[in-house]
């Protein structure tokens, strides 16, 4: 076993709600939860490079108890890290989506759902609910986390109704599915938000503060300060950006956009191409992105560090380790911090714990005015003898396929 974690000092009433962090990334879940007033006894996190942002952003204050949850799992005890015959308020984290996103669909190798070994660590967690018992558990994922045939609902069920059976809790799994745009996010991102609480108390997101709807790129961007130079486009399509308007994709040079036929209709995937609208919400950011993978800027080049962190609704001063692909997986990856800190209210609601009201600490203040949209620039020389008669996507169930679930 790891030599002894540092106790928390969480006596006082105060400090009551705690929460342990699972999968904690760059530390999305566990802001939101902060500014929600729940004080980390730990964090667990097995990417290095993460771990190296969370010491810059938090250091000790967010103590990393171990790497692997797996291996956490075989020696953390509610008495390495509570004191005072405190119990564990909170146990959160967001497993490891691959297993269970769209894109894995679309791989034909990547696609096992609980079968993935990439889906280990949510038994790993599953067994600390049975070790700390918490008050309340929180999962953050995509949707396909929850639906579909291999999600990881039916185990989830299952697990904590054998936690049940050994602890006489009354566990039991709620979803909900959500749009952090709803919760004053300027991006639109549909998330999986699975709750279990150890009385059976239900989360009511209703009793959530309600952040300003309708948020926009323009309200996270516009005051932002950075060092970050922007990054340049890359790939062979970099060059077109500035002859697609705001808010539009490739679908602009369609036979049915405004722009040249240089593409056939839905024949590429949504994010080609896809740029920003300062008067509308930014898309999901992915984690992985391809070099003519959107959201692009206004300006027409890849979104900074800092821009992306904001459009997460994280703070102004946070700061992201490693180089472009690591910093930017790791922004893909988090919750949004402004999401978090709603769900860490609600789950306090339901829990009768008193806790912080009014204004929310990380919401994203509206602007009065919106500049126009950057002018549109003729299609460059070199894409136009692409212009011509291109086929449309077949229609629906006609065109490529994903791969058959359990396959």
């Amino acid at each position: 076993m790891p030599s002894a974690v540092a106790k928390r000092d969480l006596c006082t009433e105060s400090q009551r709600a705690t929460v342990l962090s699972v999968f904690t990334g760059v530390g999305g879940l566990d802001l939101g939860l902060e500014a929600a007033s729940f004080s980390s006894v730990g964090c667990v996190e097995l990417d290095q490079t993460a771990r190296r942002s969370l010491k810059q952003n938090r250091g000790e204050d967010w103590p990393l108890v171990g790497a692997d949850v797996a291996e956490v799992a075989e020696w953390l005890t509610p008495s390495e890290l509570l004191t005072c015959d405190s119990e564990l308020t909170l146990l959160a984290g967001g497993p490891p989506c691959q297993p269970y996103s769209k894109a894995a669909l679309w791989s034909p190798s990547s696609y096992a759902g609980l079968a993935d070994p990439r889906a280990t660590p949510l038994h790993a967690f599953l067994h600390l609910v049975s070790v700390f018992t918490p008050r309340a558990v929180l999962i953050e994922n995509v949707p396909g986390f929850v639906q579909g045939t291999n999600s990881a609902f039916a185990v989830m069920e299952t697990a904590f109704s054998g936690i049940n059976r050994v602890h006489g809790t009354r566990y039991r799994c709620q979803v909900h599915l959500v749009d952090a745009l709803a919760f004053g996010v300027p991006q639109k991102r549909t998330r999986a938000i699975v709750t279990a609480f150890r009385d059976g108390e239900a989360l009511d997101l209703t009793l959530a503060p309600e952040a300003s709807g309708g948020m926009r790129a323009w309200d996270a961007l516009r005051d932002l300060r950075t060092d970050e130079p922007p990054p340049e486009p890359q790939g062979r399509w970099a060059d077109l950006l500035a002859s697609i308007p705001e808010g539009q994709n490739y679908l602009w040079h369609t036979n049915r956009g405004g722009g040249m036929p240089l593409f056939g209709y839905r024949t590429r995937y949504w994010s080609f191409l896809l740029k920003l609208a300062k008067n509308a919400p930014a898309w999901t950011l992915p984690a992985q992105p391809g070099p003519s993978v959107g959201p692009f800027h206004w300006e027409n080049r890849p979104l900074r560090i800092a821009e992306m962190l904001r459009l997460q609704s994280f703070p102004g001063n946070w700061v992201v380790e490693g180089n472009r692909r690591e910093q930017v997986r790791q922004v893909g990856n988090a919750t949004p911090p402004l999401l978090a800190e709603q769900l860490g209210r609600a789950i306090r609601g339901a829990l009768r714990l008193t806790g912080p009201s009014g204004p929310l600490k990380l919401r994203i203040k509206r602007a009065r005015i919106v500049p126009e949209p950057e002018p549109v620039k003729p299609v460059p020389l070199r894409y136009r003898c692409l212009a011509g008669e291109h086929p449309d996507h077949p229609g629906e169930g006609l065109g490529p396929k994903p791969r058959p679930i359990g396959l």
